[in-house]
């Protein structure tokens, strides 16, 4: 059961919000998307929601087209937040999950198990303009998820979000993934995509500019990061042959090398100076990559 988005372009009017996207991505599999505002992401989970169509290429699950009758296998969490803030939480979730074909006792069962895994088993009889802004996104995420979907689609899933709470929605997430359902989600926090997904594409301004295998993308990218610490000055470093860019730092500096083969030639220059507390050479990270794809800082 593989997601299959082939040469999909989205125009409104003369704007093109997704240009020429192709994308496989496989069964259980966690996939991230980066990119700025603007840059196709959500326009991109309408269609594969089939809530939007493109205006050319497919978007298959399976190998078939998504549409009204495929709605009970997957799951949305949407940016803009969309609960009815009058309504019960119980009230709301399983109307939800019996939209999606669920039996009523099931659903009650299940949103029990994932109150009670949020730690907030009292808030099923509140109403949801009650709860504070959180745990309103708790809420929203369990309505994602309550009818246990094949394909779970996350946008922004853990903006708002304290570290505690994003904590405890990654390992719901990375449960998940264990259990076989194929997730795709975006979020704005590098970290998050690093830490948990095994592919990734970034887009920007509609068009797929970085796209594969996370390690694979890294490798490809070539440079390297380098952080010396020690008790002697090393500015003289920020200028060296190789170094692209570089920053001083409280304990030392912090350099982007072309290649590893650099770090030897420093370590050689500045072994006898002193003392040296760290000397480690970074794979790059998806910052260092958005900002040379992309030509921005992704903040």
């Amino acid at each position: 059961m593989t997601l299959e988005i082939k040469d999909v372009t989205k125009k409104f009017g003369n704007f093109t919000a997704v240009d020429h996207l192709s994308l496989s991505i496989p069964e259980k599999e966690m996939f991230g998307f980066l990119g700025a505002n603007g840059a196709g992401k959500t326009t991109t989970f309408r269609m594969i929601l089939g809530l939007m169509n493109p205006t050319n290429g497919t978007i298959t699950w399976d190998g078939k087209r998504i549409d009204y009758s495929t709605s009970s296998i997957i799951g949305y969490l949407p940016e803009e937040r969309g609960l009815y803030p009058k309504l019960k939480v119980r009230d709301q979730l399983v109307y939800l999950a019996r939209l999606r074909g669920m039996d009523k006792r099931e659903a009650v069962k299940e949103l029990e198990y994932w109150l009670s895994r949020f730690k907030v088993p009292q808030y099923i009889d509140k109403k949801v303009e009650e709860l504070s802004k959180g745990n309103q996104q708790k809420i929203q995420f369990i309505a994602a998820v309550l009818h246990k979907p094949k394909l779970l689609i996350l946008d922004e899933p853990f903006s708002g979000l304290d570290p505690v709470n994003v904590e405890l929605l990654k390992e719901a997430v990375l449960e998940l993934k264990e259990k076989g359902t194929t997730i795709v989600f975006s979020s704005h926090r590098m970290e998050h995509v690093e830490e948990m997904c095994e592919h990734l594409c970034i887009m920007h301004k509609g068009k797929p500019v970085v796209h594969g295998a996370l390690k694979d993308v890294k490798r490809a990218f070539g440079k390297k990061n380098l952080v010396i610490h020690s008790d002697f000055d090393l500015e003289d470093l920020l200028h060296y042959p190789g170094v692209i860019q570089g920053r001083k730092t409280t304990e030392g500096v912090t350099l982007q090398i072309e290649k590893e083969s650099i770090a030897s030639d420093i370590l050689k220059g500045i072994v006898h100076k002193g003392f040296i507390s760290k000397f480690e050479l970074e794979e790059p990270s998806l910052n260092d990559i958005f900002i040379e794809k992309v030509g921005a800082s992704y903040e």
